[in-house]
């Protein structure tokens, strides 16, 4: 979360490059590569929790395209751009939606606004998440978003990295209260396992970001306060809506203990 002036630094690791580097990607330095080989090696199975919160994402944007109506999106601490992002998705099933990608890393800022030459119905906002009103009010978000229509609200692993006293469901209550009727709000959370996995995935996130904040369901469920939470609730990614849109859930398989440490969930205001 850093100012829209700053430049790509190949020496500090990012967030936004090391979930890349997790999901195979190649927008990455040794920096993040270090950062994310801990995670490999110290905590086989881990890298399970960003396939699973790519997969729930998917599963969400596809849903709201196909079945409310809504085709224009917000995708809050949007990341490097992977297959399947939230314009993609969208657009397969509806090209006319709109999307408006918020982040400040500046490499995501980078490949970001090289989806504008792609695509005319995609804009990238420089704004720190914390701001809601500046990602409102940019001229690129007002371009595309009427917010007097319904939007869908992605805040897909991003709200973890807001820390208590930043006051993460003020974020999602500033939303709340600037949208329509009929406007949906999807979360994907780390989810608190009270277990070793848990302490030592919070401890690595935390000694080199200084964020990294684990919630149980109850606290990403109270981070929804006031809005319609849909079925099946806030649950393991992997369980949320299953077989939507990346082919059928085995429902006989246990899932893993890497699996149940994000959940996901999706809301609409009344």
């Amino acid at each position: 979360m850093t100012g829209e002036s700053s430049s790509i630094d190949s020496t500090r690791p990012s967030i936004a490059r090391v979930y890349d580097y997790l999901l195979g990607g190649r927008d990455n330095y040794a920096v993040d590569r270090e950062i994310g080989d801990v995670f490999k090696r110290d905590l086989p199975g881990s890298v399970a929790i960003a396939f699973a919160n790519r997969a729930s994402l998917t599963r969400a944007v596809t849903e709201i395209v196909t079945t409310t109506g809504v085709r224009q999106f917000v995708d809050l601490g949007s990341g490097l751009p992977t297959a399947d992002n939230v314009h993609q998705v969208a657009q397969r099933y509806a090209p006319e939606s709109r999307v408006v990608y918020v982040d400040t890393d500046p490499q995501v800022l980078v490949h970001g606004r090289a989806l504008l030459e792609e695509n005319d119905r995609t804009r990238v906002v420089p704004v720190d998440v914390r701001d809601p009103e500046q990602v409102r009010t940019r001229p690129e978000t007002l371009e595309l978003i009427d917010f007097d229509r319904p939007v869908a609200v992605m805040f897909s692993a991003i709200l973890h990295h807001v820390n208590d006293d930043e006051d993460p469901a003020g974020i999602v209550r500033d939303w709340r209260e600037h949208v329509p009727s009929g406007s949906y709000f999807f979360v994907s959370h780390f989810r608190s396992g009270n277990n070793p996995e848990t302490a030592e995935a919070e401890k690595v996130l935390q000694g080199t970001f200084g964020r990294g904040r684990w919630r149980t369901d109850e606290e990403i469920a109270a981070l929804l306060d006031g809005l319609e939470i849909l079925e099946p609730g806030v649950v393991p990614a992997p369980l949320w809506r299953p077989g939507t849109a990346d082919g059928p859930w085995e429902g006989e398989r246990e899932l893993t203990v890497w699996e149940r440490l994000i959940a996901a969930g999706m809301a609409r205001k009344p």
